[in-house]
């Protein structure tokens, strides 16, 4: 496994995941990448490591360019095992190395994910001196564990970015021109999504921080770095750490047993349509959940239907729900809508409004319940009265 070259002394010396297709829930069908960076100067420093899985290919990469054993530096932005997982079999190959990690929560907490090796707890404001090069550390807490931080080359203008602004896409090219503009802005949207839609305040607090800095590239922890479209991607950092909704946009989610929810959900989509705003149609049974949620992120409505299954809902609403809950801010002005069909007790409704209430939106149609097969009236009335109301 070979190092590639980012600028002068400063190497990818990652690991390429081809085969992952699912990431603690989210759906990663384009596979992801585990972004490591190696920087000669006058005391060699690697920048986070890459899952235990891919140990032999970072210390690969790395002794392309140098023997392991003579990093001085080490810096762990982020502890999650996907960055920190290979990082004791690292520290083994160069005993001498000191960790650079957050303090306080890093520092409290690596060991337990690396083992007994030397570290040092940095806070905001602190840097290091690696010789022609400083690097600046910049906590950015809940961005997303306690631990997070990112750290600031001066000398190079370059952003060591770990999990902001990264995606879940595995390629061999690094950058963001050398990829498809489309596949690349879809897979960023999607990531932050699913990693970090929770923790928008968060964001736009790291965004304040790192608007202040001179940036030509950012190196992310996943996915593609950033030189050419860095606007681009801190514009929309912007817009989505904000929650900004797209009055035009909905999406309609549901399951169904026997058509009546889905023909409902179909009728729901045509209203919408018809009133300008673009609706996305998701079946539970073939769409997953973390692809609704890159839908969610900037859609101003949803609508989520059941049919009832044993009293209660289906169980792919039960647990589409549960992630939405997870993910969507508290405070936040979407509006929902509950929908389903039932043959005799008719609960799931109720329970699908409940649900969408908890997660914090604001239902702006009453539930809608259908006994058994929805008759032709019944479909104009939901037509004609979701129209009313938006």
């Amino acid at each position: 496994m070979k190092a590639t070259k980012i600028r002068d002394d400063i190497y990818w010396v990652g690991a390429i995941d081809w085969s992952v297709r699912n990431f603690h829930g989210y759906e990663t069908g384009r596979g992801s990448t585990y972004n490591a960076y190696l920087i000669l100067d006058e005391k060699i420093t690697l920048i986070d490591a890459t899952k235990k899985t891919f140990s032999d290919e970072i210390l690969s990469r790395i002794s392309s360019i140098i023997d392991p054993a003579k990093i001085d530096y080490i810096v762990c932005n982020h502890l999650e095992a996907d960055h920190s997982g290979s990082l004791d079999i690292i520290a083994q190959k160069c005993p001498n190395a000191t960790i650079f990690v957050s303090q306080p929560n890093g520092l409290k907490n690596i060991a337990k994910f690396c083992g007994e090796h030397t570290y040092q707890g940095v806070k905001a404001g602190d840097s290091i001196n690696i010789g022609k090069r400083t690097l600046k550390f910049v906590p950015v807490p809940m961005l997303h564990w306690p631990d997070s931080m990112v750290t600031y080359c001066p000398e190079e203008k370059i952003l060591f970015s770990n999990d902001g602004f990264g995606q879940h896409l595995a390629t061999n090219e690094r950058f963001d021109d050398e990829v498809d503009y489309a596949v690349l802005m879809h897979e960023a949207k999607k990531y932050y999504a699913n990693i970090l839609m929770l923790y928008g305040r968060q964001a736009q607090t790291a965004l304040k921080t790192v608007s202040t800095l001179d940036i030509d590239m950012i190196l992310t922890g996943h996915g593609i770095s950033w030189r050419k479209h860095i606007k681009d991607i801190l514009d929309l950092y912007a817009k989505w750490s904000n929650f900004e909704a797209d009055e035009h946009k909905a999406v309609v989610v549901f399951d169904s047993m026997w058509n009546s929810t889905e023909i409902m959900a179909k009728t729901i989509t045509e209203a919408f349509q018809a009133k300008g705003i673009c609706a996305k149609f998701f079946d539970l049974k073939t769409n997953h959940y973390s692809d609704i949620m890159t839908e969610v992120l900037d859609s101003k409505y949803i609508a989520v239907g059941s049919p009832t299954l044993n009293n209660g809902m289906m169980q792919n609403v039960a647990a589409f729900l549960c992630y939405l809950k997870g993910l969507v801010p508290k405070k936040n002005d979407r509006q929902a809508l509950a929908f389903g069909s039932y043959g005799w007790g008719g609960q799931s409704i109720a329970l699908v409004q409940k649900e969408l209430e908890e997660a914090g939106l604001n239902i702006f149609h009453d539930m809608i319940r259908i006994a058994n097969q929805p008759t032709q009236e019944e479909l104009d009335n939901i037509y004609t009265s979701i129209i009313e109301k938006l």
